[in-house]
């Protein structure tokens, strides 16, 4: 067969960065903002005004100071061929490690989105408080908290686990309450701002995930007159997905409003994913008779509106 050739190379790292955009999820919960500069400044401004009777004329809403910047990091990720490897490739390893390396590049999102989920009890967000926090408070909102600890032990459920383990019944009130957390919220102006909320994401690390699975899809008993988030179903769309990245969590899980226009984090990319090569012809190929195939991007992520998001602490 012919010598595999960079234009092939690339033309594979394309086709396969095209077709397969990464988790669902990411586009769930973030926001994506494109950039042409080293860093970015996002003024989370509350809410827009609520509608009022027109009495004295236009009471103009101005911008408030509150905001985040997200600086732009460069990323890269590179794989090296040897020249007779590209030649005497028969069984198709270079394409299918090139379409590795495309998906690499896709997933990179959900890493980096991860770690802010991670650490969201000790990082701060536009507010000055931790992304995930209890007293989080904005003008007449009052305190508010989108981070709420469960004792399973007190929950009415006919059937008790562990914090790490939880049951089927424990879970769907562990859901149901930190769906009921988000719609409470109020804004800057003590306006309920998720009064509008309809669709959630429950993200849980791998070792819950079939319990939250089961807690969503599979109603359970849990008192005489009432089986756990039915009534929520009625009125929400209430989706599952497990999450790897999270192993570091045990007994914890998140609950993302996915309906909103402003998300609970943001995606802020100055260069998309860009493959380089040095490749035939090069200098690098003359001193080394191999090739070298690099993607890299200039990106990063940062925290949007927190009160689009509850952690669920399970004790």
């Amino acid at each position: 067969m012919d010598k595999i050739t960079s234009r092939q190379v690339i033309g594979w790292f394309y086709q396969t960065l095209n077709s397969a955009q990464g988790a669902p999820w990411i586009n769930q919960v973030s926001n994506y903002f494109t950039s042409d500069q080293d860093i970015e400044e996002y003024y989370w401004l509350g809410m827009v005004p609520a509608m009022r009777e027109w009495i004295g004329g236009r009471q103009a809403k101005g911008l408030k100071e509150q905001g985040i910047q997200i600086k732009n990091r460069h990323f890269e990720g590179t794989l090296e061929f040897l020249v007779k490897h590209m030649r005497r490739d028969k069984s198709g390893q270079i394409k299918v490690r090139i379409q590795e390396l495309a998906k690499r590049a896709n997933t990179h999102w959900a890493s980096l989105l991860s770690q802010l989920i991670l650490l969201g009890e000790s990082q701060l967000c536009y507010d000055g408080q931790y992304f995930f926090d209890s007293d989080h408070k904005e003008g007449d909102s009052g305190t508010q908290s989108n981070l709420v600890s469960v004792d399973i032990s007190s929950l009415p459920a006919s059937t008790h686990g562990e914090p790490a383990n939880p049951s089927v019944e424990e879970m769907q009130l562990a859901i149901a309450r930190a769906v009921a957390q988000i719609v409470s919220f109020r804004d800057n102006a003590g306006e309920p701002m998720n009064e509008d909320a309809t669709q959630f994401l429950v993200m849980t690390p791998i070792s819950l995930m079939n319990t939250a699975l089961n807690a969503v899809a599979t109603p359970s008993q849990v008192a005489a007159s009432q089986t756990a988030l039915e009534g929520l179903k009625q009125n929400f769309s209430i989706s599952v997905t497990g999450n790897a990245r999270l192993s570091a969590w045990s007994d914890k899980f998140t609950v993302f409003r996915t309906d909103s226009f402003i998300k609970s984090f943001i995606r802020q990319e100055e260069t998309g994913a860009i493959m380089k090569a040095k490749a035939e012809g090069s200098e690098y190929e003359f001193d080394n008779d191999a090739h070298q195939y690099g993607v890299d991007s200039w990106r990063n992520v940062g925290y949007g509106y927190w009160q689009n998001s509850c952690l669920i602490h399970m004790v």
